[in-house]
């Protein structure tokens, strides 16, 4: 049992709020999943910039000096420490180049995730721990899911906390399980992917992503993971401009949605949206089964 959350703004005037108002959904779902959780927020895209989000477990030795090694290694970057992540500032251009320049010079270093707009905070604890450690309440941007973890399958880690994001400006969340998830590593590792841990979730993370690359888009990679992908899951996904929602065939995992002209808003239990503005009017209503549900900022009116 995991806790779901998702908030897809469509009114600009909300997104300063979008920190404050996932945060409060993603406390809801504490008892959900007390274990570990996570937060991923996409926020503004600079011209010609991207960021990466990395984690340390020891950030004090990590990210002393680590702007000036990366300079000289040729990354001009500016870095924002918070608690144990920091957000890497850099040019587009240097965005493939400074994962293994990473890796070398802090190999204790890991990757949570990259791209234009996308930044993602996770560690194990309560929600609302992981939420003030990160300061995500003052954070803004257009569109943002999170996840609170119940471990079932793998140990309780950093790492293993959602979202996993294995593509660029690209994360999931899941509640639920995958029974194909090891057959379909083995073809993704054959295709090129890499994984980070042995959670069935990065697997469906890594499948959207291959997915993608194939020239799909997120909507139409979902509608291929009701046919590649066996188990019971619920996904929320979200990508530079879009966001998405699918439940496999059976959907026994809870879920629930809210739409106004404001926003589209995603929760494993109703109770997670209550108290967002409008919501005594919104259309509510559950996500079918194996039905994908799909938005994109660049398709919005």
């Amino acid at each position: 049992m995991c806790g779901i959350v998702g908030l897809f703004l469509k009114d600009r005037s909300l997104e300063r709020h979008l920190g404050q108002l996932l945060s409060e959904m993603l406390i809801t779902m504490t008892d959900r999943g007390p274990d570990s959780a996570g937060i991923a927020i996409y926020g503004s895209a600079a011209e010609g910039k991207a960021k990466v989000t990395i984690q340390s477990a020891k950030p004090e030795a990590d990210f002393a000096r680590l702007e000036d090694d990366l300079a000289k290694a040729g990354i001009p970057a500016n870095v924002s420490i918070k608690s144990t992540h920091a957000v890497i500032a850099i040019a587009a251009d240097k965005l493939t180049a400074i994962r293994p320049i990473l890796a070398t010079l802090r190999p204790d270093v890991r990757v949570m995730g990259s791209g234009d707009s996308v930044e993602i905070y996770k560690e194990t604890g309560l929600p609302k721990d992981v939420v003030a450690r990160f300061s995500v309440r003052s954070m803004g941007g257009s569109h943002g899911i999170g996840h609170t973890r119940m471990a079932t399958e793998s140990a309780v880690t950093t790492l293993g906390a959602h979202p996993f994001s294995t593509g660029s400006d690209q994360c999931l969340v899941h509640n639920g399980s995958l029974s194909n998830h090891n057959n379909l590593r083995r073809e993704l590792v054959r295709e090129g992917m890499t994984f980070e841990t042995q959670n069935d979730s990065e697997v469906a993370a890594a499948y959207l992503t291959s997915e993608m690359a194939k020239g799909k888009d997120l909507g139409q990679a979902l509608s291929g993971a009701l046919d590649d992908l066996d188990g019971f899951f619920t996904f929320v996904v979200g990508t530079k401009s879009g966001f998405g929602v699918v439940r496999d065939p059976i959907a026994c995992k809870p879920a629930v949605m809210a739409e106004t002209h404001q926003y589209v808003a995603f929760g494993s239990e109703y109770r997670a949206l209550v108290n967002l503005p409008g919501i005594e009017t919104a259309r509510v209503w559950e996500p079918e089964p194996a039905t994908v549900y799909f938005w994109d900022h660049q398709k919005v009116a």
